[in-house]
């Protein structure tokens, strides 16, 4: 083998030397003892082909821009053969020749944040701003579809076609929870964006399956045979969430993080924490009689801070066992927890409380929310004019 020059050095252990490269040469270049050695090849500057102690063969390409100098590696042989590699060698050196430095591209490409990065500062920033509810199930939308999908992907090659995969797949059973999926993930890509990881939201445009509007309010008989089986209901505590729930129309997440130091018993007024609001503000509501009798009962069997304790004191994760019991010895049909809110307004619209005094109590931030419940009025506007109408022909 031809050699121009050949450097030995006790501190990098490499012997240097050039040569005409050749797939041939290559695979026939003796193994240094130790450390390593690197034939340059004679016709493209920089290139060349470095051999470990171990027998392991490597492309490399060294360079000096903006006066440093670099060397990247391309490839092993026989992966890479010394065509291919060579071509490559001409690429990079193009991209050289433009200020370009590959190695560095190839560098911030390593370190660029993967979807897994996005859901660890997501969980870390954004996460603590959302009520504990949600930012749970947010969490859980992350760790049992995101992170399965995308998580070691790199948040810069997420394509649009990815998010529509996603949505797709989930949507074969759970198709109003791939909705909700996909919005969880636009906005960590919003915030992607806002922390220059990015520079648009492949998830943006993203399709939704529809998604009925459904509100199911209990009639007065049926809420009579609910009432009735919470009262004589085992589980003293889910039953009297649950019966709270209905009394006062807050949401699930608010009932069992419920508190003591919420609420004023003498002036019955339960003022609910922004970290606890699904409006992030401070929420200060009365109560009814029936719910401090609730409260009275519950402060009789006080077992730490919360209102509905669970095991060791701690807030009571779930109603849901409890509901179904009650439900099914009611013989209520189609029921969901949250619907217990929807009876509330119904309750208060046919009592002929305004949709101001509505809103007020439900806690919502908008009379455009409230407005849901408009409906509920029919009876009462149907019965003023009715009442025009025998005033008229009465006159």
């Amino acid at each position: 083998m031809p050699e121009v020059w050949q450097q030995n050095t006790d501190t990098a252990r490499t012997q240097t030397s050039r040569a005409k490269l050749s797939d041939k040469i290559v695979r026939d270049i003796e193994a240094p003892a130790k450390g390593n050695r690197i034939i340059y090849d004679a016709t493209l500057p920089g290139f060349g082909v470095r051999i470990t102690s171990g027998g392991v063969r490597s492309f490399v390409l060294n360079y000096r821009i903006k006066g440093r100098e670099r060397r990247i590696t391309i490839g092993q042989y026989p992966t890479w053969t010394v065509l291919a590699a060579r071509k490559q060698a001409e690429q990079l050196r193009r991209q050289i020749d433009l200020g370009l430095d590959p190695l560095e591209e190839r560098i911030a490409e390593r370190a660029a944040p993967t979807v897994r990065d996005l859901f660890d500062r997501y969980a870390a920033e954004h996460l603590p701003t959302k009520a504990l509810r949600s930012a749970a199930d947010d969490r859980s939308m992350w760790l049992k579809d995101i992170l399965p999908a995308f998580g070691p992907k790199k948040v810069a090659d997420l394509r649009s076609q990815d998010c529509d995969e996603l949505h797709r797949t989930i949507s074969v059973d759970r198709p109003t929870r791939a909705n909700r999926v996909i919005e969880v993930l636009r906005k960590a890509l919003n915030l992607a964006i806002r922390w220059g990881w990015i520079e648009r939201n492949p998830a943006s445009g993203a399709r939704r399956n529809p998604e009925p509007k459904r509100a199911r309010y209990l009639a007065r008989d049926e809420v009579a045979r609910l009432i009735a089986e919470l009262e004589v209901h085992p589980e003293r505590t889910s039953a009297d969430a649950l019966l709270f729930m209905l009394l006062t129309g807050c949401r699930r997440g608010e009932a069992l993080g419920a508190t003591w130091d919420q609420f004023d018993l003498e002036r019955r007024v339960w003022t609910k924490p922004s970290s606890q609001t699904k409006q992030r503000r401070e929420h200060r509501v009365p109560y009814s009689l029936a719910v401090a009798e609730i409260l009275n009962r519950r402060r009789a069997e006080a077992v730490g801070t919360s209102i509905f304790p669970g095991g060791l004191g701690a807030p009571l994760a779930d109603v849901r066992r409890t509901w179904k019991a009650v439900c099914d010895k009611a013989g209520l049909r189609s029921v969901r927890i949250h619907d217990l809110r929807h009876t509330f307004a119904s309750l208060l619209a046919s009592s002929g409380q305004s949709l101001l005094v509505v809103g007020e109590l439900l806690g919502h931030s908008t009379p455009q929310t409230t407005k849901r419940y408009a409906n509920l009025y029919d009876d009462s506007l149907r019965a003023a004019a009715e009442s025009i109408s025998l005033s008229v022909a009465g006159a």
